[in-house]
């Protein structure tokens, strides 16, 4: 009775190992596809991140223009907001050309044949 209960125990334990190594090799594609889908990820985030930094540079050399005229000039707080708004408005452009949705000037003068 012991033997019956170990050969048992082996079949299963076989069976177990084939059932375990088939499932092993169907996750071996979705591995594969998890990897690209995280390099894609990473992509877009530093992407995103770019897009960010691009946006905020903008922002912050307006400001310290527009501050130090303020303070050579003594024109109160005018020139700051702007220069804030016109550094605002170069970050927004940055990145619509960055994504694509505006041309880049070289490209809309080739297209008009000049």
């Amino acid at each position: 009775m012991a033997e019956d209960g170990q050969e048992d125990l082996e079949e299963r334990r076989k069976r177990l190992a084939n059932e375990l190594g088939a499932l092993r090799k169907g996750q071996g594609g979705e591995n594969g596809k998890k990897a690209e889908t995280s390099a894609n990820d990473r992509r877009e985030m530093s992407k995103g991140l770019k897009l960010s930094s691009e946006f905020m540079a903008a922002i912050f050399v307006g400001f310290m223009i527009g501050f130090l005229l303020d303070k050579f000039a003594g024109t109160g707080p005018w020139g700051m907001i702007g220069f804030l708004l016109l550094g605002f408005g170069a970050g927004v452009l940055n990145v619509l050309r960055s994504v694509g949705y505006v041309a880049e000037p070289e490209d809309r003068l080739k297209k008009d044949g000049k």
